[in-house]
């Protein structure tokens, strides 16, 4: 039988090979919560786009307000982390953390949904294509620039 030892060190090593971090305090608030926040804007992006498609693979009716929910969490955990915020105070830094997540996800709800009444009504797959593409130029060009506002502050 492989000590506890082993066994932490397998895990930390299939950890590295699909690209997790440990699972540490840190990685937690720095890399954890913030990806679950990026699948659940990926889901919201699909959802808001193809609101058809979620309640066949998931058993609630309506996870929307779950999605945007989880969204807003992940992204203001980010931004709240952020190395250009370090010196901010802590209630400040909440709150810009909190505004700038909330914008970003209820802009990109906005997007989405003027993108959806743009599109053919009938053809889901162009919309839930058109939403991920979307998101994911979104949180690119989002994340860019974040990085650029921190190396100022350096």
């Amino acid at each position: 039988m492989a000590s506890s030892s082993t066994q932490k060190k397998d895990a930390c090593t299939l950890c590295e090979k699909v690209g997790l971090k440990p699972f540490t305090k840190e990685n937690l608030f720095g890399y954890y919560i913030p990806l679950h926040g990026l699948v659940s804007y990926a889901a919201l992006s699909v959802n808001v786009m193809n609101p058809q498609i979620v309640p066949k693979l998931l058993p609630k009716k309506d996870l929307t307000n779950v999605f945007l929910i989880s969204t807003v969490l992940g992204s203001a955990v980010y931004i709240y982390n952020r190395p250009h915020l370090k010196n901010v105070d802590k209630q400040k830094r909440g709150a810009y953390a909190l505004v700038g997540a909330s914008l970003f996800s209820m802009g990109s709800v906005l997007a989405w949904a003027l993108i959806k009444s743009a599109l053919p009504q009938d053809n889901s797959l162009l919309a839930t294509l058109a939403g991920i593409g979307t998101g994911a130029a979104i949180v690119k060009v989002t994340t860019d620039y974040i990085q650029e506002v921190d190396k100022l502050k350096n």
